[in-house]
């Protein structure tokens, strides 16, 4: 009888703990879950706190920049650093305005192209017209690619290249850029790219 009595409360025992395991379970898992959650919250705020300085810090860069005045008479001087902020504003602001002044002188060659597009009823007219046409379209090709090469170096003023030579890495020189902004190459750089040039040429 006692024997029973002591199996009866084992089996009891077996089936509570059976009964509190899914649940025990259950609430692991929730658990689990929620500290899971609070990770991935914690995580996601820092990510976004270092986004926000780093969208700040370039803010900050943009703001710098665009702050420094230039005055008309600056004139970059071998005195200050090679390519300092000053520096860099200047040959972007005459890059800028070389681009300007091309596109300008474009839309003007394409008004007066389309003004002159009316047939001459003489022929000797009409050939010179179509010459004078030909030789502006050729220059207007020629500043095409002058303009590609200007905003080559404007890009290369914002990923801080500008300046230094392709070739060596050397500075190019701001007497050199302040004539030729567009300038790649250093003067000796430049001199053997050309010795080599007239060399192909030659065989």
């Amino acid at each position: 009888m006692g024997k029973q009595k002591d199996e009866n409360k084992k089996a009891a025992k077996s089936k509570a703990l059976s009964k509190r395991g899914p649940a025990a379970a259950v609430s692991a898992k929730g658990t689990s879950t929620a500290a899971s959650e609070a990770q991935s919250a914690v995580a996601s705020k820092a990510k976004a706190s270092v986004i926000k300085k780093v969208a700040g810090k370039k803010m900050g860069a943009r703001v710098k920049a665009s702050s420094i005045v230039l005055s008309p008479d600056y004139r970059p001087s071998d005195d200050e650093p090679f390519m300092n902020e000053r520096q860099r504003v200047y040959f972007r602001q005459k890059l800028l305005s070389w681009k300007e002044e091309i596109l300008r002188q474009t839309r003007e060659t394409l008004a007066g192209l389309h003004a002159e597009s009316t047939q001459h009823a003489d022929l000797a007219d009409r050939a010179t017209s179509e010459t004078d046409r030909a030789l502006e379209l050729r220059a207007r090709d020629r500043q095409r690619k002058l303009i590609a090469k200007i905003d080559a170096a404007i890009a290369r003023i914002e990923d801080g290249s500008y300046g230094y030579c392709e070739e060596t890495g050397e500075p190019i020189g701001l007497k050199r850029l302040d004539a030729r902004p567009i300038a790649t190459l250093s003067v000796e750089a430049q001199e053997r790219h050309e010795r080599r040039e007239r060399v192909y040429r030659e065989d």
